[in-house]
């Protein structure tokens, strides 16, 4: 049985937070959640560097948006200093994914996403707060997971990031709130996403079901609203924590999830 709650349709307004003269840095904006956080940042004034590992995306996005396109691979730590610093906002959302038994999972891939989901955002604060506590103003915002608070099989190097993750935002919020600086996770469900429907073929093949199968009896079986996440939804949180009613806010972990938390 699917939720009678409709998902929104076309673009999301600015719904009054205005970013203009601001600068935003997004990771992994070449689709999905960072491409809908690109577009929902960019039409609340705001100049955006779309940062992502394919070049074509990148620039796409970046084209659309009137943001630069930045074409990086955030796993390689050399490559960080290169992105600009001078940015107000800051959106770590790159990510991926990979699922399989701890037995069986590649050591080197767990290892790849660690740096990717933590190290990754890590050095971005590094290169990016110095400016931030030069104004007085800066906000970073992580795009978490549902699983950044709670735990699924077969998912380990994604869960022990997204928790790497929401602890690094905890920290940083500590540090920057003498600056100016708030630092919170956005915490969603399953988004419709290609990181999502990459994991689909995958959890059936572990739980030998039908694809189709997937979305009802395993990614949304916790879930009160049955149906998958917009990205444009989770951009519309993280936007609305730069906005000016949003400065006492920082540490937090705001899940956006359909009700998958409070079972």
């Amino acid at each position: 049985m699917t939720s009678e709650t409709p998902a929104p349709a076309g673009p999301q307004r600015a719904d009054g937070v205005d970013l203009t003269g601001r600068t935003a840095l997004v990771t992994g904006a070449g689709s999905g959640i960072g491409q809908a956080c690109a577009e929902a940042f960019a039409a609340a004034g705001a100049h955006v560097h779309v940062v992502d590992i394919d070049a074509e995306s990148a620039k796409a996005v970046a084209d659309a948006v009137g943001g630069d396109a930045h074409a990086v691979d955030l796993t390689d730590a050399d490559a960080i200093p290169g992105l600009p610093a001078d940015v107000d906002i800051l959106v770590n959302s790159a990510g991926t994914q990979h699922v399989a038994p701890i037995e069986e999972f590649d050591p080197a891939r767990f290892e790849l996403i660690q740096r990717l989901m933590v190290t990754a955002p890590f050095l971005l604060l590094r290169h990016c707060l110095p400016h931030m506590y030069r104004q007085g103003w800066g906000r970073a915002v992580h795009i978490s997971s549902v699983h950044g608070l709670r735990a699924s099989p077969f998912k380990s190097a994604y869960v022990a990031a997204k928790h790497g993750l929401e602890g690094l935002s905890k920290v940083a919020a500590l540090e920057g709130a003498a600056h100016g600086v708030t630092s919170n996770c956005v915490n969603p469900g399953y988004v419709r996403t290609p990181l999502v429907e990459g994991q689909i073929a995958d959890q059936a093949v572990l739980h030998g079901i039908a694809p189709r199968d997937v979305v009802t009896d395993v990614l949304l079986d916790r879930s009160a609203i049955k149906r998958l996440i917009e990205p444009a939804e989770v951009a519309a949180v993280a936007r609305w924590l730069c906005s000016a009613h949003t400065a006492y806010i920082t540490g937090a972990s705001l899940p956006v999830d359909g009700g998958w938390g409070a079972g």
